[in-house]
């Protein structure tokens, strides 16, 4: 069922998502999001759509429990992107003041789905998986314990999916498919934060999935 004429989706997230949307690149960042606003413009003249961005850099699973009311609930949107999940696993290798391991993570993730279950009943989710544009081998690097560590937040979020009826866009794989024959600088410099090319990656497969 896509995405309709006069709809709402609001996409929220970290600093993938954000992308300088709450300064320079106002108010829909230079990413994905906006991305998709553009392929939707382009290819549903007279379609109008309502596109909200309420990604923050460096946000994490807790935080988005702690500002869902007045992010998310209070715009009531008829569709919701949740992508997440990279800073919960970067906090916890490092070992900061704030890890989120793999249980709060599904605590909090779970929280902020069923929230909106209740609160927005109608609203359809999209969930987008963490991603990490690697394929380093070195059993000592920390880019090689991030990809040992990340499959168990995939798994939360697949999980999340099933068990809640969502869309579910698999953009670890669909990357780690594309190293498969380019390298992981066609996509992004460092294996957080896509270049143009990563984030039109993203943008395609939200378009597939909400308006294909």
């Amino acid at each position: 069922m896509p995405i309709k004429r006069n709809q709402t989706i609001l996409f929220i997230g970290d600093s993938i998502t954000d992308c300088g949307r709450r300064v320079e690149d106002a108010p829909l960042g230079r990413g994905y999001v906006k991305f998709f606003a553009d392929m939707y413009l382009i290819r549903h003249p007279g379609r109008e759509i309502t596109v909200i961005n309420k990604g923050i850099g460096g946000d994490t699973a807790p935080g988005l429990r702690n500002r869902w009311n007045d992010d998310v609930i209070r715009n009531r949107p008829d569709w919701l992107s949740i992508k997440i999940g990279i800073n919960d696993l970067h906090r916890t290798l490092d070992e900061t003041a704030d890890p989120v391991p793999t249980d709060l993570f599904r605590e909090a993730y779970t929280d902020i789905v069923e929230r909106t279950r209740k609160a927005l009943p109608s609203c359809k989710l999209l969930l987008i998986d963490p991603f990490y544009i690697s394929t380093d081998p070195s059993p000592t690097s920390f880019r090689s314990l991030v990809l040992k560590q990340l499959p168990e937040y995939l798994r939360i979020v697949n999980d999340l999916s099933r068990t809640y009826g969502t869309l579910h866009i698999k953009t670890h794989a669909l990357f780690q498919r594309l190293l498969k024959t380019h390298e992981p600088d066609v996509f992004c410099a460092e294996p957080v934060h896509p270049n143009t090319t990563g984030h039109l990656v993203i943008a395609d497969a939200v378009y597939a999935a909400l308006a294909g």
